[in-house]
């Protein structure tokens, strides 16, 4: 039992994030502030999965209120275009060229505490970024999950511009060593003092600038004082259970909503055991992904609205293609990419979904000497085939993976959920929902529990269903005879996700759990697990 006040949560997948998170929290920040303490720290200790040159999305809920949404992704550079890239077939996914696309999260950092501050009287930024300062200036344990990456890019990525930031004297990092962040901190130290807007706008503007440029990206620094967070409308859903929020394009949201909304339609066609439940969500979860591939693109050349694909008429039609006793046949096209995802509760009842990412491990490996800044490579989801649903062109953005969730169920439950994982976000969400609602088992278990992937996701190629060792144990006859086209990987893998909720109960009190696969930590008024 934690001795933190009645009604706040956090969860994030390093336990340094949740402890900056809580920090405000216990100090009467909003979960606004929480959220930007965490991940700024997080870009830190986690400087793999995520950081400043980066993207981010938030879905924000005042009770009784409808949530609102921030779209923090980058947008393609002017120089984005077609002929930068003649000679090659594809964006490429490391190096100078795969810097394509702005930044977006230091920007929805100060779109959120511009709402916060509608709330309260805000905490300087010097509060809210000294956790993460203090970590890049004093060195971070080097974790598992960061080690494992160090050694998967360090062909690629080692002899990239600043990417020396991460060696140890030219090897790969190694776990429980530790890793100083000087320059990292000294920008992070700058942005404190002069504002968030000098990273798009002042002198963090130009050094990024010139040294993407240096690198041979496309971006200049008109890409960076042209760029603006948005506010959007999220999706929704009203199911049996409750309403589901999910946000709109450039993200695969809508393939979460529709997995967990068919769920909602067609659960009762199991037996009510964990295997009928899989299975009928990884055919949901085909039936979404089938739709997102043909529709999601940036939201100026959509061809449909999105929300018409949660229409009773659209989701009918879906539901009718599953069957309980026969598997679609698959593969189709898969998407892949890291992140990590936070949530958050604080004293007033305000809840945070929100998740931030470089794309791949390192994202494109680019690191600015002279911020120490990672920047993605987002950009590569983009096409370079002419009329492709996401031909590459200046201004626009590239297809996300990244989706925070939300809930708020009819019993007056909310809740925050998510994950990191690429193709496995929707299922993932899925799962842990599917199992904590409708199975009503404990949120913890529901995290923890065997997992299952359909498609690729972060560092893999293959497009199969993989099942964890110890749910196959007990599903795989069943789900290889009903025509799934599995393979068993060992239990608690990264390889599925670091998942976490956070639940706010209507009598006031709060549950968080974070997921095994991680480094996680989640605290709340009922609980404190790592």
């Amino acid at each position: 039992m934690s001795s933190i006040s009645p009604s706040i949560a956090f969860t994030a997948p390093h336990h340094e994030a949740t402890k900056a998170g809580q920090a405000i929290l216990e100090q009467g920040g909003t979960a606004i502030e929480a959220m930007v303490a965490a991940a700024a720290t997080i870009a830190v200790v986690y400087p793999h999965m995520n950081g400043l040159g980066g993207d981010g999305f938030w879905l924000i809920s005042e009770p009784g209120k409808a949530p609102i949404g921030i779209d923090a992704s980058g947008k393609a550079a002017q120089l984005a275009t077609l002929d930068f890239f003649q000679g090659d077939d594809a964006i490429p996914a490391r190096g100078g060229k795969a810097t394509v696309t702005m930044a977006g999260a230091v920007a929805g950092w100060q779109k959120a505490l511009d709402i916060s501050a509608f709330w309260q009287a805000p905490k300087s930024l010097s509060e809210l970024l000294q956790n993460a300062i203090d970590h890049a200036e004093n060195g971070i344990e080097i974790t598992e999950s960061l080690q494992a990456a160090s050694q998967k890019v360090h062909n690629d990525l080692a002899s990239l511009p600043g990417f020396v930031q991460f060696l140890d004297q030219g090897e790969t990092l190694t776990h429980g060593n530790r890793l100083t962040l000087s320059t990292l901190a000294q920008t992070l130290k700058h942005l404190a003092e002069i504002g968030l807007d000098d990273f798009y706008h002042g002198t963090v503007a130009e050094k990024l600038a010139a040294d993407l440029e240096a690198a041979g990206s496309p971006i200049r620094l008109a890409d960076f004082h042209d760029y603006r967070a948005e506010q959007v409308t999220p999706l929704s859903v009203e199911t049996g259970v409750g309403k589901l929020y999910n946000l709109p394009a450039p993200t695969q949201g809508i393939a979460s909503l529709i997995i967990l909304a068919l769920y909602d339609r067609i659960h009762q066609l199991g037996d009510g055991g964990e295997t009928d439940m899989a299975h009928l969500l990884i055919e949901a979860t085909k039936q979404a992904f089938i739709a997102r591939n043909e529709y999601v693109t940036d939201p100026a050349r959509l061809s449909v609205e999105l929300q018409e694909l949660l229409s009773d008429e659209s989701l009918a039609s879906m539901a009718d293609k599953i069957t309980i006793d026969q598997a679609q046949v698959w593969p189709h096209p898969a998407k892949h990419g890291d992140t990590i995802w936070m949530g958050c509760c604080d004293s007033e009842g305000r809840m945070v979904s929100y998740i931030q990412s470089l794309y791949w491990e390192f994202g494109s490996g680019i690191v600015s000497p002279s911020t120490g800044i990672v920047w993605n490579n987002r950009g590569s989801s983009f096409s370079l085939e002419k009329g492709h649903l996401q031909e590459l062109k200046p201004n626009l953005k590239p297809f996300h993976t990244l989706n925070p969730a939300f809930a708020e169920l009819n019993d007056g439950r909310r809740i925050s959920y998510g994950t990191m994982g690429g193709e496995g976000q929707p299922q993932t969400q899925a799962a842990l929902f599917s199992r904590y609602v409708y199975h009503k088992q404990p949120l913890a278990q529901s995290i923890a529990a065997g997992r299952w992937l359909l498609g690729r996701t972060w560092g893999d190629v293959s497009h199969n269903l993989k099942v964890e060792s110890d749910f196959a144990a007990e599903a795989a006859e069943t789900l290889i005879a009903r025509g799934h086209d599995l393979v068993a990987v060992p239990a608690c893998n990264e390889l599925m996700g670091h998942a976490g909720a956070v639940v706010l109960f209507p009598e006031g009190n709060t549950d968080a759990a974070t997921d095994p696969r991680s480094d996680g930590l989640a605290v709340s008024s009922a609980s404190y697990s790592g």
